[in-house]
C-alpha cells in the first residue's frame, strides 16, 4: 500500500459498504445508494482508496447501445484492502465504544422521587 488513508466516517462507511459483500464489484451509483454519499464525496474517496491498494478499479466491456447505458467501472476490495478494511473498521468501532463508555460512566441515572 503506497499511500495511507485517514479512515474519516465518510471513508468508513464506503469500507463497510464493501464488506457487506467483499467478493461483489460495485459501481458508482450502487455505493452512493448504499453509502448514502454524493458523487462529490464517494468518488475522491474511491481515488484515494484505489492509491492506497486498498480498491481495485475495472471498466465494463459492454456495448454501451446494446446495453441503452454508459460503461460502468466496477470497484472491489484488494487482498490487502479487505484486511486493512476490516481492521480499520474493528479499530474505529473500539474507538466509539471507548467513548462510549466514558460518556456513560460520568452520567448517573436519575433517581425515582
Amino acid at each position: 500500500m503506497t499511500n495511507p488513508v485517514r479512515v474519516t466516517a465518510a471513508v468508513s462507511k464506503v469500507l463497510a459498504v464493501f464488506l457487506e459483500d467483499p467478493e461483489a464489484d460495485r459501481y458508482g451509483l450502487d455505493l452512493m445508494r448504499a453509502s448514502g454519499h454524493p458523487s462529490g464525496t464517494l468518488y475522491p474517496i474511491l481515488l484515494r482508496l484505489q492509491r492506497a491498494g486498498w480498491v481495485d478499479a475495472i471498466w465494463e466491456d459492454v456495448d454501451p447501445v446494446a446495453a441503452g447505458r454508459p460503461a460502468r467501472r466496477y470497484y472491489r476490495l484488494t487482498p490487502d484492502g479487505l484486511v486493512t478494511a476490516r481492521l480499520e473498521i474493528a479499530a474505529l468501532r473500539q474507538q466509539l465504544d471507548r467513548a462510549s463508555g466514558a460518556d456513560k460512566a460520568g452520567v448517573t441515572e436519575p433517581r425515582p422521587a
